[in-house]
């Protein structure tokens, strides 16, 4: 988001900037597809389209096409096998093409779209071309969608708005970590609890959402869904057992639990004995995250980002 505060913030100051954006990209490319970088007339430089000397260079050409009259959109070829015609200068290998779109005053109303989009959890697609850059409300199945025909005939579009959403319930310690950490990760972060006036809920600025619910309604506050991923680590035994209890059938990317593995043995114990199959334990994670002997909530936080991430990103396309 903060990209794009960054950009509206130079329009606003009745500033040009060019937008480089990594269209495409092939091999050990430095620059992958949905990279991005602002280059603004005062000189403010943010994002990457992959650094070294190719970022270099290219940074030192939007600078110079800023100051021409009517700046141009095109496409530019990088490939990094040292000095050859496209060539970046870079022996990586692979390949990367960069957009250059420049905007100026009239492109407000699109960066207030993206950012209004972002700011409220809806989802849009950002289209660019050869005449323009573009933001709509249409969705597209995945993350990114190309082609390029030619210098003149091509087009890139960018799934925009939080793809993934994770419903912590739980507002302790831990849910305030997890959802500083998830936050900056990416996803649309929403945290529940059944207690009013609890500090560490109320405190809790990360989170995009934040709801106090009885957890006997619990299934009616969790949308199902491939993108959605649930924590469940509230403070209690017997609470962690109902929320599960009622989650346990719907359709989830992802649902974990908090605890040891006494606890969770025992709650395991009783679910059964309750009709809860086996199978259906099993798809839990629990106890939630990676281990890594961590203590502390912010490192309970990092073990539970990189299981999720794990689960996320396997057999993404």
């Amino acid at each position: 988001m903060i990209f794009w505060q960054h950009i509206l913030s130079k329009l606003q100051d009745n500033q040009k900037v060019y937008v480089l954006t990594v269209i495409e990209n092939f091999g050990s490319s430095p620059g992958r597809k949905g990279f991005k970088m602002l280059v603004a007339q005062d000189g403010f430089i943010f994002g990457s389209v992959g650094g070294g000397v190719m970022e270099l260079s290219l940074v030192e050409e939007a600078q110079q096409l800023l100051l021409e009259e009517n700046s141009r959109i095109f496409i530019k070829k990088q490939i990094h096998k040292g000095h050859i015609k496209n060539g970046s200068g870079m022996i990586c290998s692979g390949e990367q093409t960069v957009a250059f779109h420049c905007l100026n005053f009239s492109d407000i109303f699109e960066i207030k779209n993206i950012l209004s989009c972002l700011q409220s959890g809806r989802k849009g697609t950002l289209s660019l071309n050869s005449e323009s850059i573009l933001f709509s409300d249409k969705r597209i199945a995945h993350q990114f969608d190309h082609q390029i025909i030619s210098s003149e005939d091509w087009y890139f579009e960018e799934h925009i708005g939080f793809r993934e959403t994770l419903y912590i319930v739980g507002g302790g310690h831990v849910g305030v970590a997890v959802s500083q950490l998830f936050a900056q990760l990416g996803f649309y972060v929403i945290v529940i609890d059944n207690r009013k006036n609890l500090n560490t809920f109320d405190n809790n600025n990360f989170a995009h959402q934040k709801k106090v619910i009885d957890y006997n309604d619990i299934q009616d506050h969790i949308d199902q869904g491939k993108n959605n991923y649930v924590a469940i680590m509230t403070n209690k035994y017997t609470e962690d057992k109902l929320v599960v209890s009622r989650l346990i059938k719907n359709n989830y990317k992802f649902i974990g639990v908090l605890g040891s593995k006494a606890k969770l043995k025992t709650m395991w114990k009783a679910l059964l004995n309750e009709g809860i199959t086996r199978e259906e334990l099993n798809a839990i994670k629990a106890p939630i995250g990676l281990s890594i002997k961590s203590e502390t909530p912010e490192e309970i936080a990092v073990s539970i980002a990189a299981q999720i991430i794990q689960v996320k990103n396997l057999n993404r396309k």
